[in-house]
């Protein structure tokens, strides 16, 4: 039996497992799309590196493992979770462990009337026909075996709702904690978040563990962000050395809206991100900015896609990457202009510092444009540390590592610095200086 086959039936009898569970579940629609999924999951390929869109990037240390789901009993565990936060000042915080909602890690500060911050699980039995609206309507299965394969044992993830003109001045912190100890689970978070028109919010997502054991993360987000809504998102992935982390952000962007994204990733062996973001109407604005730190053996694999279906919008694409050791980095940023889609603004930047001769980054900038009244560039860059740069610092009396850590604190600022909360800058930069300045 093939190592693939394998790890789909693995899945697919725990399914029946799943099923046998359920208690009076059945009939809900959530569960229809499990079915739905995986049905999917069964028939869909795990991608290889003969696959275009995974050229670079081999799944096979993920399929030796057989994960399972996580005890729910382990979101009952009271943990400190002060020491995750970026600064004193209190912010609403809502927490996962194990991608199960943990009510007393959770705390929610009194938030405008009408805005929903839960979890799902709560909210499909209070709201179900609010769920029922949005939910798997971005994030398909059909196309996306690991999307199939989350949905099929979807439990738990955050629920979003900010209705029409209300504005969050407060942060949203979700926290995904794994406990994972020395078993390999699976945690399959599902987020869904709605901005309602005219609405404002910014939300971090952090990803992180207590341990380094082995794991596997496959989360995925969908953003609805309605006419002149502004959703500010941060994604920090600190997983475990030993995890696997695959992850699906789907944005929709109605009139004049605006969607912001911060991907900051430095942990597990294996990362894929896949984050797709499209403009269903005039006058939106798209930015993606990120930045992903690999050493040792890992992988860290980022793919875009902005589809500018509509005329007048702008959207703004830069990922960093900084290297060392025998780590690898992919990096395909698609943008597509449609026909239809006149005085288009796409600027799209990707570079990359190598800091050993064994580490490697593929990058893969595209641009299809069919509409001819547009502005639209692209470019990459790969390279080692200035050595010019460096023996100026030497002349100046700075030592080789003092020298390097500053270069690469440079080279990483300008995404740092894009993002608006000075303590996540603070704590971005701290995490620098600990990997380059000890």
């Amino acid at each position: 039996m093939s190592q693939i086959t394998e790890f789909k039936d693995w899945f697919i009898s725990n399914f029946a497992e799943l099923e046998k569970s359920l208690n009076g579940e059945k009939e809900h629609f959530i569960h229809q799309l499990r079915k739905e999924a995986i049905d999917n999951f069964s028939k869909l390929n795990f991608p290889n590196t003969k696959d275009e869109e995974w050229k670079y990037t081999n799944i096979s240390p993920l399929l030796n493992h057989k994960f399972i789901s996580a005890k729910r009993e382990a979101a009952e565990i009271k943990i400190d979770i002060s020491k995750f936060l970026f600064s004193k000042d209190e912010h609403s915080i809502i927490t996962f462990i194990n991608g199960i909602y943990s009510k007393k890690n959770s705390k929610i500060k009194d938030l405008p009337c009408g805005v929903v911050v839960e979890s799902l699980s709560s909210v499909e039995k209070s709201n179900p026909e609010l769920v029922k609206k949005y939910f798997g309507k971005f994030a398909t299965t059909n196309d996306n075996i690991f999307t199939a394969l989350g949905t099929a044992f979807v439990n738990d993830g955050v629920f979003i709702h900010i209705p029409d003109n209300k504005v969050i001045e407060d942060i949203i912190h979700i926290l995904y904690i794994t406990d994972a100890n020395d078993d390999s689970i699976v945690v399959q978070p599902r987020n869904l978040i709605i901005a309602g028109k005219n609405s404002q919010a910014t939300i971090i997502e952090h990803y992180l563990s207590l341990s380094d054991s082995t794991y596997f993360t496959n989360s995925i987000t969908e953003v609805i962000v309605d006419e002149n809504a502004f959703i500010d998102h941060i994604k920090l992935q600190e997983e475990s050395q030993n995890a696997f982390h695959i992850s699906r952000m789907e944005v929709d962007l109605e009139r004049s809206s605006n969607f912001t994204s911060h991907a900051i990733s430095f942990g597990a062996q294996l990362s894929r991100n896949d984050i797709n973001a499209r403009f269903n109407d005039e006058g939106g604005e798209c930015t993606l900015n990120g930045l992903f730190l690999t050493e040792d053996k890992q992988l860290c694999d980022t793919h875009t896609l902005i589809d500018h279906a509509k005329p007048h919008c702008n959207s703004h694409e830069h990922y960093k990457g900084i290297l060392n050791d025998k780590s690898r980095g992919v990096f395909n940023g698609k943008v597509l202009v449609r026909k239809d889609a006149q005085k288009t603004n796409a600027f799209q930047q990707n570079n990359n510092i190598i800091l050993t001769k064994d580490a490697l980054v593929n990058t893969k900038p595209q641009l299809e444009i069919f509409a001819d009244d547009v502005k639209c560039s692209h470019g990459a860059t790969v390279g080692q540390l200035d050595a010019d740069a460096m023996f100026y610092l030497k002349s100046r009396g700075i030592g080789d590592d003092a020298g390097k850590a500053i270069l690469i604190h440079a080279f990483a600022s300008d995404v740092v610095q894009s993002i608006k909360i000075e303590a996540i800058r603070n704590y971005l930069e701290e995490i620098l200086t600990k990997k380059f300045n000890q």
